[in-house]
């Protein structure tokens, strides 16, 4: 007996994303080879980055439009073709401004993938939490072994080669997805792109009550996630004296929980609700972040695993979006608010960084503490809400 069908779509769709994500993240452990190489600054790079970050954050939206005039399977194949095409060119760049270009393509391309996948699982499942729960691990997954693996080519073969990992993981998932997947129908075939784009519809979806309320949890989500894959190792440098190696070491560790811990969150969000789910991640970022600013030893190690389950979050959360947006809006709509929440979210760098500049680690860290303690209450709020409406519901 063959292995289902929804299953085979999962697995090449985490596949799929985890390709998106090595590409981008072989970048970051070889940045100093790449200042010397075209001689420019730090600075520059980062901003190259940035940029990519930033396009990669614009094109959740259009993505959706995409899917739902063509189909999820051609979506996401230009998404993973892109990632391939763009890595190979990475390791060409005759000069930095090709390579800053390149750079955002890359963001681009691989911007195309997650919304939509999102979308072609939710078609797959009932049960839809623990599937995105799978699928979004196939980020940390990627966050542990690109950076190990691109720092260990470059000592050896240069900065150049390192590029080419995306390549070489994007290229055979392109293949397996495109000989595996099955061709998606479109959702709104018939409708132009220009209509997808109007102001009118794009502030109505966002100005629903229970949409609203999922891109407030989504955005402060995001926003210690962001912060926390910026600054952890620095922090752990910088506010507990730990060795460069050590602060590694944990930060490894907690990209496998985080890794681990997204189908476990994605999964009981089926079971207990999403809003509970939500509640328990965000609550025990309260308790890990509080122990990590002042804790000490023994104390702050144990918490780096309550770290990685907070930011677990988005099983549950994104979920919540995919609930309530009909079968018809998934794809464009939750490109959207991917869109929107993670520019926002992206903020978390910016504003941890400078908190740690002008009142030290401890307030910056502490800073996310007090926010997941506002999203815990957020979501307890949310699940008391909900519990009421199926009160009333069962009364009636």
């Amino acid at each position: 007996m063959g292995i289902p069908y929804r299953y085979v779509v999962l697995t090449l769709c985490t596949l799929a994303f985890a390709a998106t994500m090595v590409a981008r993240l072989v970048i970051s452990p070889v940045v100093t080879e790449i200042t010397v190489a075209f001689s420019v600054s730090t600075g520059a790079v980062g901003l190259a980055l940035t940029g990519m970050w930033a396009a990669y954050a614009v094109a959740q939206f259009p993505s959706g439009v995409l899917a739902d005039r063509f189909g999820e399977r051609r979506v996401i194949l230009v998404a993973v073709g892109t990632t391939a095409v763009a890595s190979g060119l990475l390791s060409l760049a005759p000069t930095f401004a090709v390579f800053a270009l390149v750079v955002v393509g890359l963001g681009v391309g691989a911007g195309l993938h997650y919304s939509v996948a999102t979308t072609l699982l939710a078609r797959q499942f009932d049960a839809v939490g623990r599937a995105i729960g799978v699928h979004v691990a196939g980020g940390p997954l990627a966050g542990l072994v690109a950076p190990v693996a691109a720092a260990a080519v470059a000592v050896r073969y240069g900065w150049r080669p390192a590029m080419l990992l995306g390549a070489a993981v994007a290229v055979p998932t392109f293949v397996l997805f495109r000989a595996t997947v099955r061709p998606t129908a479109p959702a709104r075939p018939d409708l132009t792109m220009r209509s997808r784009f109007e102001l009118g519809p794009v502030r109505e979806l966002l100005s629903r009550p229970e949409i609203r309320y999922t891109t407030v949890m989504a955005v402060g989500g995001a926003f210690c996630w962001q912060a926390t894959a910026s600054f952890l190792p620095a922090f752990l440098i910088g506010h507990h004296d730990y060795s460069p190696a050590a602060a590694s070491g944990l930060f490894s560790a907690y990209f496998v929980v985080h890794g681990a811990t997204q189908p476990v969150m994605g999964s009981l969000s089926d079971r207990v609700g999403r809003d509970v789910a939500a509640a328990l991640a965000f609550g025990t970022g309260v308790v890990g972040y509080g122990t990590l600013v002042v804790g000490s030893g023994a104390a702050v190690v144990a918490a780096i695993p309550l770290v990685g389950v907070a930011m677990s979050w988005g099983a549950p959360v994104q979920t919540r979006f995919i609930d309530h947006l009909s079968e018809t809006e998934r794809a464009a709509g939750f490109g959207l608010v991917r869109t929107v929440y993670m520019i926002l979210g992206s903020l978390g760098s910016v504003v941890v960084g400078a908190l740690s500049d002008v009142a030290g680690w401890a307030v910056a860290f502490g800073a996310l503490a007090a926010l997941l303690a506002v999203e815990a209450l957020l979501a307890v709020g949310g699940a008391a809400r909900e519990r009421r409406a199926s009160r009333r519901a069962a009364d009636a």
